[in-house]
């Protein structure tokens, strides 16, 4: 099993995934230029990551890829205890933060993207910090009482982790959120965690 992931992306969370199931692996970091030079393309057209390959089985895009890791490694428990509700317990807050917080960051990182106008750059980024605020608060909300979004360690867990990153790299206003603060640090003394911030160059 190989990723390809990019220092710092949302695949970064899949590389910490795959720490936590056991499974052997196998990672190459990309940049920029490699991500669309032939090579990449050829296993992903978009030019995207995260990419994994299994064998002849190539998955992309975050969230299946996190279930793949956690339906064949069953036992590391990335999904709950096997039972459906907390499979959907865990990707009820796998797609928290893959359809509303990952996006909410898209205007911090490329304003150009939504509006023409460069002297509008900084009021567009100004408002998404403020959405990207508003859906930590429900974050903070779940995790009282809590060590982890879906009440046991799950693949939602180090994509959320990667969005406190953007946010403390991005400006956004963090202040107050205890809950998810405890959450970072427990994070932050993973060693499954740790090593993938390694590998990336991150820690």
């Amino acid at each position: 099993m190989k990723l390809y992931s990019k220092s710092g992306a949302c695949s970064t969370a899949v590389h910490m995934a795959l720490e936590w199931s056991g499974r052997p692996y196998e990672v190459e970091i990309l940049d920029a230029g490699s991500m669309k030079a032939p090579a990449f393309l050829a296993i992903n057209p978009a030019g995207a990551v995260p990419a994994l390959v299994d064998g002849e089985f190539v998955l992309t895009q975050n969230a299946a890829i996190m279930g793949y890791i956690a339906d064949s490694r069953p036992e590391a428990g990335l999904a709950g205890d096997g039972s459906p509700r907390q499979r959907a317990e865990a990707t009820r807050w796998l797609s928290f933060v893959n359809s509303d917080l990952h996006p909410a960051f898209k205007p911090i990182f490329s304003a150009a993207r939504y509006i023409g106008d460069e002297g509008r750059h900084d009021a567009v980024k100004a408002a998404a910090r403020t959405q990207v605020r508003a859906l930590m608060e429900t974050a903070d909300r779940r995790l009282d009482g809590k060590e982890w979004l879906a009440g046991f360690r799950s693949f939602a867990d180090p994509y959320f982790y990667m969005t406190l990153r953007w946010a403390q790299g991005t400006g956004v206003d963090m202040s107050g959120l205890d809950n998810v603060a405890a959450f970072k640090a427990r994070m932050e003394q993973d060693a499954g965690v740790q090593a993938a911030l390694r590998a990336e160059g991150l820690a």
